[in-house]
């Protein structure tokens, strides 16, 4: 009996050591706009093999007029450039890069707050280093759990005298403002093109002829 309650109950405490940031944040990243959120294991036993999922679900009215409510899309997402596979041994940033495969790709700092209404899921599973065992945990974000023009504080830092790392999870949900586009990333593009063309060689040449 005793063994049967501890496998009961190994994975619901699990989950509660698995942290999500409060609230996901949209800013330039590279000269992206990138939506992102933290996880984070506040265990010593680490989660191997550790895979994160994001599915996008709003309401979608097909080109026969069709409302479906519950229309799920999959986001591409990643961490530090790589896969969606963590290498989970410190609290790390979780990345979708909003570009043109991207839902979120017309979508501006006005629009989420005014019209957009959406649910972002998120699922987290990996395998608990020390007994072997499957972990999943979950977490959501609405339009209004998102902050646009934020990015997230560090919270590892660097101890000389200890010769180590330290993680402050007291920060973990913190964010600083910084300056972002308000406008969508599809018109950030059309923009920085719009640079790029007037800058390029053919263009400096037409205008040289010109005069």
């Amino acid at each position: 009996m005793g063994i049967v309650f501890a496998k009961m109950t190994r994975p619901k405490n699990r989950t509660q050591t698995l942290l999500f940031s409060r609230y996901a944040v949209i800013c330039q990243r590279d000269g992206e706009l990138t939506l992102m959120f933290r996880v984070g294991d506040m265990r010593k036993s680490h989660i191997i093999g550790a895979n994160i999922r994001a599915q996008l679900i709003k309401t979608k009215t097909t080109k026969e007029g069709e409302v479906m409510q519950q229309y799920t899309t999959e986001l591409e997402i990643c961490t530090d450039g790589c896969s969606n596979n963590m290498f989970f041994i410190w609290p790390l940033i979780i990345e979708h890069k909003i570009n043109q495969s991207s839902p979120l790709y017309n979508m501006s700092a006005s629009d989420l707050i005014q019209q957009e209404r959406f649910e972002i899921v998120v699922i987290l599973e990996g395998t608990v280093e020390s007994t072997g065992q499957t972990a999943q945990a979950r977490s959501s974000y609405l339009a209004s759990e998102i902050l646009w023009g934020n990015r997230f504080e560090p919270v590892v830092t660097y101890n000389k005298e200890q010769q180590g790392y330290q993680i402050d999870y007291s920060k973990f949900d913190a964010t600083i403002h910084i300056d972002t586009p308000l406008c969508s990333a599809r018109e950030l593009a059309e923009y920085y093109k719009l640079q790029d063309d007037s800058k390029s060689p053919s263009r400096i040449i037409l205008k040289n002829a010109a005069i």
